[in-house]
């Protein structure tokens, strides 16, 4: 399997409703992309954040299913939105687990 964390620092004037909206979005890809075991995202509530306002993670049966995933239409629309609302910085990793 394949663990893929993403962070997310929105811009200053993105809202909260904008930014559940996100995460609504994201988690129904779940329902139309092979491959995706579990995906959660949520707000992030640490002090320790360094200004990235959203978390998410997405498991995946394996690298090919995480490849897929990616050029997907669905995600390449998520991504849009994310760019429409405001998106400051990205930091992504990507590690194999058992």
């Amino acid at each position: 399997m394949v663990e893929h964390i993403v962070l997310i620092k929105c811009a200053e004037t993105t809202t909260a409703a904008q930014k559940q909206q996100l995460i609504d979005r994201t988690l129904r890809l779940k329902e139309t992309i092979p491959g995706i075991v579990d995906i959660q995202q949520g707000l992030n509530f640490s002090t320790r954040n360094k200004g990235y306002d959203i978390g998410l993670t997405v498991r995946f049966e394996n690298r090919e299913a995480l490849q897929n995933y990616l050029p997907h239409p669905d995600h390449q629309a998520t991504i849009a939105y994310l760019q429409q609302i405001g998106v400051e910085d990205t930091i992504i990793v990507d590690f194999d687990i058992d």
